[in-house]
């Protein structure tokens, strides 16, 4: 049997691993493999297409290390019962099946260019050309398939630390178009760049560890003034614990009503998930709030135990208030207000972040001038932040950042 039309059967009749076929390099050289026996033209069109993608991923001299690397961050019944730490659940047959699969992954990954052009059936018609063709090289595999020998332990443990699939890739994602999309440039922001705010930041790390460890934690709701931290807080927690397994959705507040898709869709991923809400604030009770109150408390569509809500606002209460509002026309006046309450009554954790008085202010502009190695005078240094709160009109955390962004 031709080299190449084994690399395409055993790439036809993958089972576990099949969904590396949906990534765009593994589809391309199945493609190519399956062209071996077709006309010049489409032979030849299969070949610069898979070239392409190569050269677009940078990996035309490590054809073996991408075609791995579609295994590492496939999602499928092994990844999950790894990312799991269940592979006790893992039949013999199955065992077999994931082992099977990766040393079919591994031998069309060492599939050259020079064995395409050797196996092709009509390489008389094109060998005017064949020698101007670019090649490749195969390279090594990812770190994990190294000396694989049908050991899974070395791929379990990258599994059990990073997780499985996109999750495994990425930390940080958003809910659009009714899925969940990852973001590819995420905020890499960490705790120790953050200033002050230690009695807030402590309460959100330690509700944060207890969920991960499998203890109870609450639903959080960070509120308070504009430019204080809140978002940034919540991102650099999650930075912190990505390693144990942490990871962030964002759902924009408009698409509240797709949260019982959102959590289904994570229910059964083997990871913990914070739910992020950014700005959380309605004008009115529509049926966002409604659909969001439920899920916190008292709805069919309850969150799951790998999942958690944390939102911010600027509105203690979430909901606008009017005093019209208070003086309303109902009869039961109270009801009205509790009402207008119970959504934020829900968060079992509530942590308020307020702009700093002038000396909390001065001390976070120091500690950023520090990170940054700004070398000027300390009163040189207040006097040029004074003056720059007093043209935004507030000082705040994100008033220090931007001036200390200006020095720069």
């Amino acid at each position: 049997m031709k080299k190449t039309t084994k690399a395409a059967m055993l790439l036809s009749s993958l089972s576990v691993y099949k969904g590396i076929l949906n990534r765009s390099v593994p589809r391309a050289l199945h493609r190519l493999l399956l062209s071996v026996d077709k006309e010049p033209e489409h032979f030849l069109g299969a070949y610069g297409d898979f070239y392409s993608l190569l050269c677009d991923r940078k990996c035309s001299n490590r054809l073996c290390y991408i075609m791995t690397e579609a295994a590492l961050f496939d999602e499928n019944y092994f990844t999950k019962l790894a990312a799991a730490n269940r592979l006790c659940d893992l039949t013999k047959d199955e065992s077999q099946a994931v082992i099977r699969d990766i040393n079919a992954i591994l031998f069309a990954g060492n599939i050259t260019s020079e064995d395409i052009l050797e196996d092709y059936k009509y390489k008389e018609e094109i060998a005017d050309i064949a020698h101007t063709l670019p090649v490749w090289g195969c390279g090594s595999p990812a770190e994990e398939f190294c000396d694989f020998d049908n050991r899974l332990d070395r791929i379990a443990l990258f599994h059990r630390t990073n997780g499985c699939g996109m999750f495994a890739r990425y930390k940080a994602f958003v809910w659009r178009e009714g899925g969940i999309q990852p973001i590819v440039h995420s905020d890499t922001v960490a705790l120790d760049e953050l200033v002050d705010y230690e009695y807030q930041r402590n309460l959100v790390i330690e509700n944060t560890k207890a969920f991960i460890e499998g203890r109870n934690a609450n639903n959080c709701l960070l509120y308070g003034d504009m430019g204080t931290g809140k978002s940034t807080t919540v991102k650099a927690v999650v930075n912190e614990y990505r390693k144990d397994g942490l990871r962030i959705v964002e759902i924009p507040k408009e698409r509240l009503m797709d949260f019982p898709l959102l959590v289904d869709t994570i229910a059964e991923i083997p990871m913990k998930f914070i739910i992020f809400i950014d700005d959380l604030s309605f004008q009115r009770q529509d049926e966002c709030y409604t659909s969001l109150k439920a899920v916190l408390e008292g709805g069919v569509a309850a969150l799951p135990s790998n999942a958690l809500i944390y939102a911010t606002s600027n509105r203690r209460h979430l909901v606008k208030e009017n005093f019209e509002d208070r003086n309303c026309s109902e009869v039961n006046r109270r009801d009205n207000m509790q009402e207008t309450l119970s959504l934020s009554d829900r968060f079992g954790l509530s942590i308020g972040y307020y702009v700093p008085d002038k000396k909390k202010y001065l001390h976070i502009v120091e500690e950023l001038a520090k990170v940054h190695n700004i070398n000027i005078s300390k009163e040189e240094l207040h006097l040029g932040a004074e003056a720059f709160a007093t043209l935004r009109a507030t000082r705040s955390p994100r008033t220090a950042q931007q001036y200390i962004k200006s020095l720069l």
